[in-house]
């Protein structure tokens, strides 16, 4: 063992069972470091374990750590969309700005000098702040796993991200001009508020056809070609109402995709494929551009506005905070029209605006009130 000091910090410096540890003492003086050092000596003695991470070496740098992490932490961890994702950002963006830097040496200053290099290269505040997320999260595991300094990482501002819904004439000109699958795959994603990939990795054994209902279990990945768990990691049940119940009926099987493509010879459907669907159809009766997430959005914001609480409504979309979902429910323009009208005295009864029923006024001519 030794005590030494490192950048105005006081460390012990461990070997044992062929393993370096470099810890850093409760208190930051030589003393204190000496006293932690005959604590550690002790336990050793007794064969206890000094249960404190592995110091990394001093000359590490970001592109070192952050393919190890990228091994270690994420495959593991993450889906494989979310692989990609992270993989993406590493590589075009976090490597060659920090690759070169000592992991030690990363600190607020260099991630303030990404952020603006990010802006004057006209990259978005929300582009930015995707990178930031994945920089924070490596830099967390290094402070986890070798208890590096974690740098403070602040994220820019953004505006709301923006959403849109489709009403409910917008519906029923989708559902009135669509046919087979297709209309089939609307109407589920309008009715339960599924995700595509969560639609097009549907299972006949997900649908419990004595409690009228299904559960999601599965969503479909394009990238890797198959079924994952849901973006939730949880499985949720969704009842079926009368149509959605009679339409799946009608063609029941014991197992296998409920969706399939019959012009890629019955394979599952891509979210390419689906997409190539939904456009036409909307070009065709003179609508809007739609996605199939914007039904999901529809779904959401139709049930708060028949008076479902939020709660109700998280828990049928599989969100996990009930702040997401309320990113997804909109109150339309004439809601809250009819809101302020309703302060109006023009638009008030008076015979009942704040009256008990065993207490109301009634208009008697020039006379006055009659109670």
């Amino acid at each position: 063992m030794a005590v030494r000091k490192i950048r105005n910090t006081w460390y012990i410096d461990i070997r044992s069972d062929c393993k370096r540890y470099r810890l850093r003492g409760p208190e930051n003086s030589k003393a204190g470091a000496q006293q932690y050092e005959a604590v550690l000596r002790r336990k050793l003695a007794r064969g206890e374990s000094i249960g404190r991470k592995e110091e990394i070496d001093e000359d590490v740098t970001f592109e070192q750590f952050a393919w190890q992490w990228y091994n270690q932490y994420v495959i593991p961890n993450n889906k494989y969309s979310e692989q990609y994702a992270k993989k993406k950002i590493l590589s075009a963006n976090l490597v060659p700005f920090f690759g070169r830097m000592r992991l030690r040496s990363i600190n607020a200053g260099h991630i303030e000098q990404f952020k603006a290099h990010g802006v004057a290269s006209g990259v978005s505040n929300k582009t930015i702040n995707n990178r930031l997320t994945v920089l924070r999260k490596c830099l967390r595991c290094a402070h986890e796993w070798h208890r590096i300094e974690m740098p403070s990482i602040k994220l820019l501002k953004c505006p709301p991200p923006a959403t849109d819904y489709l009403t409910v004439a917008e519906c029923d000109l989708l559902l009135t001009s669509s046919h087979g699958q297709i209309r089939e795959m609307l109407l589920i994603a309008l009715r339960t508020g599924m995700r595509q990939g969560e639609i097009r990795g549907l299972q006949w054994s997900s649908i419990d056809w004595q409690s009228r209902s299904l559960v999601v279990r599965h969503t479909r990945c394009d990238r890797n070609a198959s079924l994952t768990s849901p973006k939730s990691n949880r499985e949720r049940y969704i009842p079926l109402d009368s149509d959605l119940y009679e339409m799946l009926f009608r063609r029941k099987q014991e197992s296998g995709y409920v969706f399939t493509n019959p012009d890629r010879q019955n394979a599952p459907y891509t979210s390419h494929h689906l997409l190539e669907r939904l456009e036409p159809i909307c070009a065709k009766v003179g609508m809007r551009k739609a996605t199939w997430h914007m039904l999901r959005h529809t779904f959401a914001t139709q049930l708060t506005l028949k008076g479902h609480s939020l709660t109700v409504v998280k828990e049928l979309l599989g969100h996990s905070t009930i702040t997401t979902t309320m990113r997804y429910s909109h109150v339309p323009p004439s809601a809250l029209r009819s809101a302020i009208d309703s302060l109006n005295p023009k638009h008030i009864d008076i015979g009942e605006f704040g009256q008990h029923m065993g207490n109301k006024l009634t208009l008697v001519g020039e006379g006055g009130l009659q109670i």
